[in-house]
């Protein structure tokens, strides 16, 4: 996959992830589990779709792919290590094992495209 499609398509998960919370916090917890911060689950949603806002707007200059790769490494690099850091204590629910993959995803693919 290219940069720029990659750029859009990790811009849109970030987005609709992201967004899930913001949107019906009820369905994001019943999927991820009850959550006692409300104002943190909400503050780190924003941030994921702020970042993947970010990954949308890039164009088709390679300034703005590579600014939109950086944004993808550090994204998913964080998400993926909070997620193993906190997935072995049991402080994070089952469904974080999909979001562990799906981050490990993203940094495989944006790696394979920088080549």
């Amino acid at each position: 996959m290219n940069r720029r499609r990659l750029a859009l398509a990790h811009g849109g998960f970030n987005v609709v992830t992201g967004g899930w919370a913001l949107v019906h916090l009820r369905s994001f917890e019943a999927f991820t589990g009850p959550k006692t911060d409300h104002w943190l689950v909400r503050t780190v949603a924003a941030l994921v779709v702020a970042n993947g806002i970010v990954q949308l707007a890039a164009t088709g200059s390679p300034d703005a792919v590579a600014q939109a790769r950086r944004v993808g490494l550090g994204t998913a690099a964080a998400l993926a290590g909070i997620d193993a850091a906190y997935l072995p204590r049991g402080t994070l629910g089952p469904a974080y094992l999909l979001d562990a993959a799906a981050e490990v995803g993203w940094l495989v693919a944006w790696l394979r495209a920088s080549r």
